[in-house]
This record gives structure tokens, C-alpha cells and sequence, in this order.
């Protein structure tokens, strides 16, 4: 039993990791290729920066997946996995970010949630290549 529950968590973690770089890829490039500035205050970066920083955070998260998937790197991918969920909830919860009512709440509250699935995930990654 215990192992059907790690081999979802680790397919939860390559699936919500995947989506969520594939989310900053798209959203990096639609602002790249229409010149809009993004304004996101919940991450540190502002303007063009900011572009650029979710294009790369995008591509290093796609490498880092298809590649715990292959069984390269997998400690690589926990250590995303902590940045990404440190990232959230720094940006949520301790930054100028302000939320626009009780759904926008929960929506990060779900995030941050599937964050912590995600590094349980990472972490079963990662000890499974320890373990062999």
C-alpha cells in the first residue's frame, strides 16, 4: 500500500511540476512576443526582468522533470521542488502580495498545498534512486 501511495506522490510531483512550468513558459512567452509588462507582486522580480526570470524558471523546470522522469538528477529535482514551494509561499503569505478575497485565498491556499504533495513527491524521487 505504502508504495502505490509514493508512486502517486511521485507522479503528482513530475505532473503539478510539469504543469506549472509549462504555465510560466507559456505566460513568459505571450508576454515576450506582445511587449506587455507582467506585474506579478508575489514574485521578487519586476518588469522585463521578470519575463525573463519565469522563461528561464520555465525551461530549468521542464529539464529538471523530463529528467527525474529518465532518472537523471532526481536530487536536482527535489531541490526545485523546495524552491518552488518556498517560492509560493514567500510570495504569498510573506510579500506585498495581498489577496482579493476569500476565493483568491483558497486558490493559494490549494497551490501551496500541491506544493507540499509536490516535494513529498520529489523527496520519494530522490530516495528511490538512493534506495537502489
Amino acid at each position: 500500500m505504502a508504495f502505490v501511495v509514493k508512486a502517486l506522490m511521485r507522479v503528482f510531483s513530475y505532473i503539478f511540476h510539469g504543469i506549472l512550468a509549462l504555465f510560466l513558459l507559456g505566460l513568459s512567452v505571450i508576454a515576450l512576443s506582445s511587449g506587455q509588462v507582467l506585474r506579478l507582486d508575489m514574485l521578487p522580480w519586476q518588469g522585463k526582468a521578470l519575463t525573463y526570470w519565469l522563461l528561464a524558471a520555465a525551461v530549468v523546470g521542464l529539464a529538471l522533470v523530463v529528467m527525474a522522469i529518465r532518472r537523471v538528477g532526481r536530487p536536482f529535482f527535489f531541490l526545485w521542488s523546495l524552491v518552488v514551494l518556498l517560492m509560493m509561499a514567500r510570495g504569498f503569505f510573506f510579500s506585498p502580495y495581498h489577496f482579493e478575497g476569500a476565493p483568491d485565498f483558497h486558490r493559494a491556499l490549494w497551490l501551496l498545498a500541491g506544493a507540499i504533495i509536490a516535494v513529498f513527491g520529489a523527496w520519494f524521487v530522490w530516495r528511490r534512486e538512493a534506495l537502489r
